[in-house]
């Protein structure tokens, strides 16, 4: 994690990261104002606080109250040697809690992260730099030796020589790289999170065999979304870049739209249009984009070759990024392998898709097979000796579709999670099928996972394949366990050089009648490309294109940064589009409008709801706004502070509705239970001197939306290296 700080008056410091703000003082002692505690006074803290969260994991996994569960810790400092210190953490149990709970207790608190840290002995490495925003040495802590060369199943290229292409790549884009966390929970199986240090909202997943391959299928993870913008998928890019000479990729298209919203002639193909426009009811105006919403240039479109004759097709951003999610997109050493990878991908969700909502029964892995492959056996046995037992399944359906299934079951809970993977070689969509299993998860996350049922439009429910694309949360049918499999075991292999395995997926979906699509993404210096087969590899419904289209941003998207600027006109306005336009009150803010907001501000948890409600109060209109602030305190997980406000909000709007109520009767035992702080902001809210309680002005230029811009600073920097690609 990337810290930076701030040199604030006299000796206060502040620390940024993320999106909080520490401050941190010296007492008057030494000179300082004593306003905050110090630096050493935080680290102290820290372990404590971290030994309290390992006991709260606990016992939240069992149902244990915490409530009289006390926790203190005391640093002993030895009088010769001020460096030498014990940390004594004592805590204080009821009696009702069991032996076997206590000794747990005290386990929990020997994972304290900050303990682990603090005995290994941290390396502190102090240096001179030029500039701290020019530093994009990654932060891996992976001693990858240029001298050795290993090769893995899949890649074209030693794992070492990938490794260090990927970090001299985003080192070129001025991308910082830092591990946000490795895992390594059973043998064999690693996963890790890197993420841009400037902009954490940049981040991804990898998973492998080794620490080495995990971080491989980090970075190419991690340059995969850069190169097909996924990053930036639903977000607003700014009046700069919206602009400019291109928004998304130097050889986009932009189509005009018609008088009559009609979809302009060579949009798309036949093929496609009869996918996506059956009933004739899509229009231009679906089709805008919402990262650049600049309904005036058109419609934004990016080419894909068509792979049955090679022709040039315009496919609108708007549609990928509202249909395909991230199916589909891959990096690779070089473009065959990149596609594999993609068509695997394709291939894994399709073919899981299927076997979830027809609930299909898988034949067994035999035991005799698994043995062959050593090192996953290693993993699958450490998993069930932890008490997990683990379902090992065939998913290519009779031996055409490289899938393979790890479903894990949970007995503490009676859980389970079916984790998929896919790939020409049988041994390496086993391996993703287990790597993928444990990515990012620890024992206890392992606890989270959904109950299967026998309710069959649960598990075909379009949301469930949503969840199981996203994380593999969905549920799935019980039936999936039966012991008569519908098809028998096969021991399937179709790997070899990457360019034959390209080819034997891309004929595979071509006999299944299907189109494929590819555009290729090297402007960056990758071998990147995105893969689209309409009708199959969509992850999202194709009616979200007219029903639930994210550049429905575009109709709120100004009037709500400008919200503080706007007279009672142009809010009636607003609060009438929001009240007609059927969206789920608890739709929050950030994902209508494609802003990210500071999560800890009342801005980032805003909601429609919520939106609705400021409004109401703004224009004078109380019944409206109690009738919503009593379904905000009804239905609405906020903070413990906003809904205190709201239930001062409540009891001021029934007295001021109240003709034989006077609000001056009641503001001493108001304030006295409230606050004065809150009170002032709920009666001003109510009489009008307070407009919009916290929500901080900003406008279509972004203005104070640190964590929005941070994210736009990532993209511009792979604006300007697609520019200069251009213009070299």
């Amino acid at each position: 994690m990337e810290i930076k700080v701030n040199y604030l008056d006299n000796l206060r410091l502040e620390a940024l990261f993320d999106d909080f703000n520490v401050v941190s003082d010296q007492p008057i002692r030494y000179k300082g104002d004593g306003s905050a505690p110090g630096p050493f006074d935080y680290f102290l803290a820290s372990s404590a606080l971290c030994a309290a969260y390992f006991v709260k994991v606990y016992c939240n996994a069992r149902d244990i109250p915490t409530d009289n569960i006390r926790l203190s810790q005391n640093n002993i400092v030895d009088p010769e040697n001020r460096y030498n210190q014990v940390f004594k953490i004592q805590v204080e149990l009821p009696e009702d809690i069991s032996d076997k709970d206590r000794k747990g207790i005290l386990r929990s608190i020997d994972r304290c992260t900050v303990k682990k840290v603090v005995q290994s002995g941290p390396d502190f490495q102090v240096e001179l730099v030029d500039s701290l925003a020019d530093d994009t040495d990654a932060m891996l802590m992976v001693d990858v030796d240029q001298a050795n060369e290993t090769f893995i199943l899949g890649k074209d290229l030693p794992l070492e020589q990938t490794i260090a292409n990927m970090t001299s790549l985003l080192a070129g884009l001025g991308i910082k790289i830092e591990v946000a966390s490795w895992r390594n929970i059973v043998p064999n199986v690693w996963s890790l999170n890197i993420r841009d240090a400037a902009s954490p909202m940049c981040f991804t997943n990898g998973k492998g065999a080794s620490k080495e391959s995990a971080l491989c299928s980090a970075l190419g993870e991690y340059i995969e979304r850069l190169s097909c913008n996924f990053f930036y998928n639903d977000q607003y890019f700014g009046p700069e870049i919206a602009g400019s000479e291109f928004v998304h990729y130097p050889n986009e298209k932009w189509f005009p739209l018609n008088a009559d919203d009609s979809l302009p002639v060579d949009l798309l193909d036949s093929h496609t249009l009869a996918i996506y426009n059956e009933d004739g009811e899509l229009k231009g105006s679906h089709l805008i984009d919402t990262n650049s919403g600049m309904k005036e240039r058109g419609i934004c479109c990016i080419p894909y070759i068509r792979q049955s004759d090679a022709t040039t097709v315009y496919f609108p951003s708007n549609l990928i990024e509202n249909v395909f999610l991230s199916n589909g997109m891959s990096a690779g050493n070089t473009l065959p392998e990149a596609e594999v990878q993609c068509l695997s991908e394709i291939f894994e969700r399709a073919v899981k898709k299927q076997i979830i909502e027809e609930e299909i029964v898988l034949p067994d892995v035999p035991e005799s097979v698994l043995e062959q492959y050593p090192s996953i056996l290693a993993g699958i046995k450490a998993l069930e000796a932890q008490g997990f037992p683990l379902v090992i399944k065939d998913a290519s359906l009779g031996g055409k579709f490289p899938v393979m299934c790890v479903t894990l079951m949970n007995p503490k809970t009676g859980g389970v999670f079916a984790s998929f993977g896919a790939h020409p070689s049988f041994e390496v969509a086993l391996e993703r099928s287990l790597t993928e299993l444990l990515q990012g998860r620890s024992f206890e996350g392992l606890n989270d996972v959904p109950l299967p049922t026998f309710n069959s439009l649960a598990v075909q429910e379009p949301e469930n394949f949503v969840e199981h694309f996203i994380d593999s949360t969905g549920v799935i049918s019980w039936r999936f366990f039966s012991a008569n499999s519908e098809y028998d075991f096969n021991h399937w292999d179709f790997s070899g050089s990457t360019k034959v395995e390209r080819d034997f997926l891309l004929s595979l979906l071509h006999d299944m009648g299907h189109e494929v699509y590819v555009a290729v993404f090297d402007q960056l210096g990758a071998n990147a490309c995105r893969i689209l087969v309409p009708g199959y590899s969509e992850v999202y419904p194709i009616e979200d294109l007219i029903w639930d289209n994210t550049n429905k941003a575009l109709d709120y998207r100004e009037d709500i940064l400008n919200i503080h600027r706007l007279d009672d006109t142009n809010l009636v306005n607003l609060v009438d589009r929001l009240e007609d336009s059927q969206l789920d009150n608890h739709t929050e803010i950030i994902t209508l409008i494609g802003i990210e907001f500071d999560e800890n501000t009342v801005w980032g948890q805003l909601t429609v709801l919520e939106l609705k409600i400021l409004i109401y109060l703004a224009l004078g209109e109380h019944e409206d706004a109690l009738d919503l602030v009593e379904e905000f305190l009804q239905y609405n997980i906020n903070t413990r502070e906003r809904n205190l406000f709201y239930q001062a909000m409540q009891a001021v709007l029934e007295i001021t509705l109240d003709e034989d109520l006077q609000l001056a009767d009641f503001e001493n035992n108001l304030t006295r239970m409230f606050g004065d702080a809150v009170m002032r902001r709920v009666i001003g809210s109510v009489q009008g001197s307070v407009k919009f309680d916290g929500l901080t002005e900003t406008n279509m230029n972004l203005d104070g939306l640190d964590k929005h811009q941070r994210l736009l600073d990532s993209y511009h920097k792979i604006h300007l290296a697609r520019k200069n690609n251009i213009t070299d």
